[in-house]
């Protein structure tokens, strides 16, 4: 149902083209106090147009208008407040839910328009940190916004897998390493030569040069180094399929840096074309200064290409290949600054579709206050904290309901999405410091506590043994809170989607499970009376709205638990 428009409507018809309508949907606003009714038109803008006072518009509209939807229309001060009939509300919002099903909150916004995801991205021979989990868990939530909103979307990991450091650790590899080992455990033992050769070129500088050979040798063919790259990488990609699969992520592209290799010097051409160019120091750079930005570098004195020669090539390899309407980047903040030269380069370049560009940053997980390093070995696996996670979750089982069935697959889902919820409910700018012990508690607002409120409430639907056929009406205090958050669904998807911002979704679910544990623990449902199956109805449209809100955020919500 879509309230607000209809208010809108009603106010936009008593004003007679004062004001437009979509300037007063922009207006509509919900009171503070649920004393002051579910919607509020706030008049004070209006007062210089019309020559009176905020309170005389306000009282005159609200006199005025007359809806079915409405159970009246006060005027509060400088305010219009709508008080909605709930027994219309709730029959129509628990009708859509369960006619529409998971569909509930789906719209046709991005139709036939593309996106493209760049998210995850870690580094080949390096191990899948908890310093990875936020662009990875990120970005998946924001592609599945954006294919309830009708975009279709690209999924890309452009995997770390090309520079200097595997330079580093070729050379730590042909000091120090062992097949043998490599093969029996690949990522760890990768990893302790990355952070060997650090440790050891502090002593021996003359490690780095040795390094900078063995890239300069892979970066001409050599067999041997590209030899080595390539197990390197086989390896990495068998450890981060694990990864992804326990996490139930999915990419459409996993072209990483090395894929754009052969195609760099057609973007340095097109550069030199558009007479975009420059040298400074010997390297060659496009200026920014009139934008008040750092010039872009393109290639280093040595002729060697950067990060940015590489972004902007795959750009407009991803531009011509899928033709999108927007390209986000899911990368942390410290990358703000590269990013803003990138899209503004490609837009000196010509292309306009570079205004479709978004950065999407994101703080960092903290240890202890500080960020991790994986080049000091100060590094969290990802692998080891999910496997943590499902053996505490099997443990708690094992506790509280021991006759369960498919207790793996449930302990898997709780574990998982405790990780994923813990990240997700906190706003993508802010840090997060990493702990263990608050990230696995199965209580509180938290991916188990939204989980076990969804099985609760199938629980509900299965000692019911009732089909539900068309809802009648509720207008008791407990179920309309519970049915105005049902209503906002839809909005918060919206609102998610434009702000990037997966914590609203995970807000909001969290808000919808404390609402109905309060319905749940006031109100008998299960008893034999004329409004027992519009109260079932409403347990039942909140399955629905959990399950969809988990699946938004890549979270599995079990039927029993």
């Amino acid at each position: 149902m879509e309230v607000m428009k209809t208010f809108a409507e009603e106010i936009a018809v008593t004003l007679d083209g004062v004001v437009e309508l979509e300037e007063i949907l922009e207006m509509i606003e919900k009171p503070k106090y649920a004393e002051q009714g579910d919607v509020a038109f706030p008049c004070f803008s209006l007062a210089k147009m019309m020559k009176k006072s905020p309170q005389l518009i306000a009282a005159d509209l609200a006199s005025q208008i007359d809806h079915s939807l409405f159970e009246r229309v006060v005027a509060n001060g400088a305010y219009v407040n709508g008080f909605l009939n709930k027994q219309i509300v709730s029959e129509h919002i628990l009708t859509d839910i369960l006619q529409q099903g998971a569909n509930y909150g789906h719209s046709t916004y991005g139709q036939g328009k593309v996106i493209t995801i760049d998210f995850s991205s870690p580094n080949i021979a390096k191990p899948f940190s908890m310093g990875h989990l936020r662009s990875t868990v990120i970005g998946n939530a924001i592609a599945n916004i954006a294919e309830k909103s009708g975009y279709q979307t690209i999924r890309i990991n452009h995997l770390g897998d090309w520079g200097t450091q595997f330079g580093k650790l070729i050379t730590a590899y042909k000091h120090w390493g062992s097949e043998a080992k490599v093969k029996q455990h690949p990522i760890q033992e990768l990893l302790s030569l990355y952070v060997k050769f650090h440790d050891e070129v502090e002593h021996e500088p003359s490690l780095e040069a040795e390094a900078r050979m063995w890239f300069k040798k892979l970066e001409d063919g050599d067999e041997e180094a590209n030899q080595l790259w390539k197990w390197f990488k086989e390896e990495s990609l068998v450890e981060f399929s694990k990864i992804y699969d326990l996490m139930d992520i999915r990419f459409d592209s996993l072209n990483g840096e090395a894929f754009y290799n052969e195609s760099m010097g057609e973007t340095v051409q097109l550069l030199q074309d558009k007479g975009l160019l420059q040298e400074s120091d010997g390297a060659e750079v496009v200026d920014l200064q009139q934008d008040d930005l750092p010039p872009c570098l393109i290639k280093k004195s040595d002729g060697a290409t950067l990060y940015a020669t590489r972004d902007l090539t795959a750009a407009i390899y991803r531009q011509h290949h899928y033709q999108f309407d927007q390209a986000l980047y899911v990368v942390g903040h410290e990358q703000s600054l590269h990013f803003k030269q990138v899209f503004l380069t490609l837009e000196k370049m010509g292309y306009a579709w570079a205004k479709g560009m978004v950065h999407i940053p994101f703080g960092f997980i903290l240890k202890d206050g500080k960020k991790m390093s994986t080049r000091k070995g100060k590094v969290v696996l990802l692998e080891g904290v999910i496997e943590e996670a499902i053996e505490l979750a099997k443990q708690s089982i094992e506790e509280k309901n021991p006759q369960l069935a498919q207790k793996e697959e449930v302990a898997k889902a709780v574990g998982v999405g405790a990780i994923i919820f813990h990240d997700l409910k906190q706003e993508r700018q802010g840090n997060i410091e990493f702990s263990l012990e608050d990230m696995l508690k199965f209580e509180g607002t938290t991916g188990p506590y939204v989980q076990y409120t969804h099985a609760r409430a199938c629980s509900i639907m299965r000692k019911s043994e009732c089909e539900i056929d068309s809802p009648a009406s509720l207008n008791d205090d407990y179920s309309w809170t519970v049915i105005q958050l049902l209503m906002e669904f839809p909005a918060v998807i919206e609102r998610s989607l434009q702000q990037y911002e997966p914590s609203q979704i995970a807000k909001y679910v969290i808000d919808l499970s404390q609402e109905f544990n309060k319905y749940y623990s006031h109100v008998k449902i299960l008893v034999d009376d004329a409004e027992k199956e519009s109260r079932l109805a409403l347990v039942k449209a909140v399955t629905i709205v959990l399950e969809e809100g988990l699946r938004l955020l890549g979270i599995k919500a079990p039927v029993e638990m």
